[in-house]
């Protein structure tokens, strides 16, 4: 006996949302064709403008995170695993701590947590006592759109953040987590959990699951030949010699 349709199967199929349910909600759970850990590695010897060009040859130009998110540790390159979470303004205090314990819980190593506040502009999200208990389950690097606080310990930890604003603001009584490992939207970049996060001085990127070594791969071939047409430029070669053996500026 088949099970009656729930109500938002009977929406999705009157309104023919079933494409965009599956592109805005279907969370991939496919394994990387080669370690993880070597993939995150290789990912940390790339540039996030070299990896958003390869998107771009996939058709996906809304990858990049805002510009006006700011990095902690700019001298560092971090890639990891995204772990989703979101939030929002809310005075409630009750029950915030549980809900936050639990999902750092469920916080996994190599994860890359990226933070969506709502548009929150007077919490802080993130801060020492976050950091000291990610950093000892082997997490990456976190993508605050909100606020952080206890800056000196963040950086103690030499821990990499990407944030949009500091304030001495704590979290209880202004926000609170909402749900965690769903897609969120930042910006215009739509993270899912399990996609492969970069981030660098230039700014974060996501790449999503299902073409992450894909992506890689061509991106350290695009680094390939960059290097040879820097060294082509030290060569003294024209423009004209360089374009003409396929190089480009």
């Amino acid at each position: 006996m088949t099970n009656p349709p729930t109500l938002l199967q009977k929406e999705a199929g009157m309104m023919k949302l079933e494409k965009l349910i599956r592109e805005r909600e279907h969370i991939s759970t496919e394994p990387f064709t080669m370690d993880q850990k070597e993939l995150l590695k290789r990912y940390e010897a790339l540039q996030s403008a070299v990896v958003c060009d390869v998107l771009r040859e996939h058709g996906l130009l809304d990858q990049a995170f805002p510009g006006r998110l700011t990095a902690l540790r700019p001298e560092q390159t971090v890639a990891g695993i995204a772990f989703t979470v979101k939030s929002s303004p809310n005075t409630r205090i009750t029950g915030e701590l549980t809900y936050r314990g639990q999902m750092l819980d469920e916080l996994h190593t190599d994860a890359f947590v990226v933070w969506d506040t709502t548009g929150d502009e007077r919490a802080t999200l993130w801060g020492g006592v976050m950091t000291a208990t990610v950093v000892g389950k082997g997490v990456r690097g976190a993508i605050i759109d909100g606020g952080i606080r206890d800056t000196h310990q963040i950086q103690e930890k030499k821990f990499p953040v990407y944030y949009r604003y500091k304030s001495p603001n704590g979290s209880l009584g202004r926000c609170m987590i909402t749900h965690y490992q769903l897609p969120i939207l930042i910006g215009d970049v739509l993270v899912k959990p399990g996609d492969v996060i970069l981030g660098d001085a230039d700014g974060a990127v996501a790449v999503p699951r299902d073409i992450a070594v894909e992506v890689l791969i061509r991106a350290e071939e695009i680094i390939t030949n960059e290097k040879m047409i820097f060294s082509w430029v030290s060569e003294g070669q024209t423009i004209e010699e360089i374009t003409a053996k396929g190089g480009y500026f």
